[in-house]
């Protein structure tokens, strides 16, 4: 029988991800909750609320991928990419616990709309990618799926359903200020829990049905309330069911992989008349990381000795 949790956990599981699973429905997800990791991401950039919002959205979802990933190595990377949208390009990674994001947007076109403008407003016509790279068995794995939808919770419930064809349910939110977040993703596994082949799928399989009806009830402030930890939140959700299993915490920071050795291993590949083609003024050749707001500058003397 699943058990409340007890009321003396005052953790508030910020930039944690939590998996569970319901063996009594061979359902599984995952329920993140972020705050000051995406305090780190944002400040690399003085990103306007509207479009600082979508991005905490973007690495809220990339964090409730990533957390189901059982390579540690493995990266689960999520891209939105238009040709005429306000935003033309939204990127975030997971790996290892640890994410980043970043957005590239039109400042002066984003000026033109609603303080909460719609998915379509900001992107126009694109398409959502969500790429798994495991670092085990070296294998990629990318679905691709119109970015269509109310928000980006609606594009990744299409992507589960094209891509994969597993029911799922995906739920996303941020708070008044943009630096706290929540997300749930429950799913359904027809033929059992984690570990036994799908044999088939059934989006209206009635196992799914009542899953997915008792995670609907789940409200926006309750993902994002500090004061409402995390496994208080699921026993809410599911203490009618049989059992509940919360599986271990996987603890989440913002971590970009540029650095001085890395970037000079790149351009060290490069042959040498291309990389004296790179260097500026003052004998350096000057790399941007759009993740975290940096620049490199790396000496070519340096490089050819």
């Amino acid at each position: 029988m699943s058990s409340r949790p007890s009321e003396a956990v005052d953790a508030a599981n910020l930039d944690e991800a939590i998996g569970f699973t319901i063996p009594g429905r061979n359902a599984r997800g995952r329920i993140v909750r972020l705050g000051p990791l995406l305090d780190e991401i944002l400040s690399a950039h003085d990103y306007p609320a509207p479009i600082a919002r979508i991005l905490s959205e973007a690495v809220t979802l990339t964090a409730l991928l990533g957390a189901m990933l059982k390579d540690a190595g493995g990266q689960l990377t999520l891209q939105a990419q238009t040709e005429a949208g306000i935003i033309d390009l939204l990127v975030a990674d997971y790996r290892g616990g640890e994410l980043r994001g970043y957005v590239r947007f039109d400042p002066e076109r984003l000026a033109g709309v609603p303080t909460l403008p719609t998915l379509e407003a900001l992107f126009g016509k694109g398409y959502l990618a969500i790429t798994f790279d495991q670092a085990l068995t070296r294998e990629r794995y990318q679905g691709i799926v119109p970015l269509e939808g109310a928000n980006l919770a609606e594009a990744a419930q299409s992507f589960f359903a094209q891509s994969e064809q597993i029911p799922s349910l995906v739920r996303l939110a941020v708070n008044d200020t943009g630096h706290i977040a929540g997300g749930i993703l429950v799913q359904h596994l027809p033929e059992g829990e984690e570990g036994r082949e799908r044999l088939h799928t059934r989006l209206d399989h009635p196992e799914w049905e009542h899953v997915r009806i008792l995670a609907e009830t789940i409200k926006a402030s309750e993902l994002f309330d500090q004061d409402l930890p995390l496994d208080t939140l699921l026993w809410r959700l599911f203490h009618e069911e049989e059992e509940i299993r919360v599986l271990s915490t996987i603890p989440l920071t913002k971590g970009c992989r540029c650095s001085f050795e890395h970037i000079r291993s790149v351009i060290s590949r490069f042959p040498a008349e291309e990389r004296s083609e790179m260097v500026d003024q003052d004998g350096f050749i000057s790399v941007d990381c759009e993740f975290c707001s940096r620049v490199f500058p790396i000496s070519l003397s340096d490089l050819e000795s």
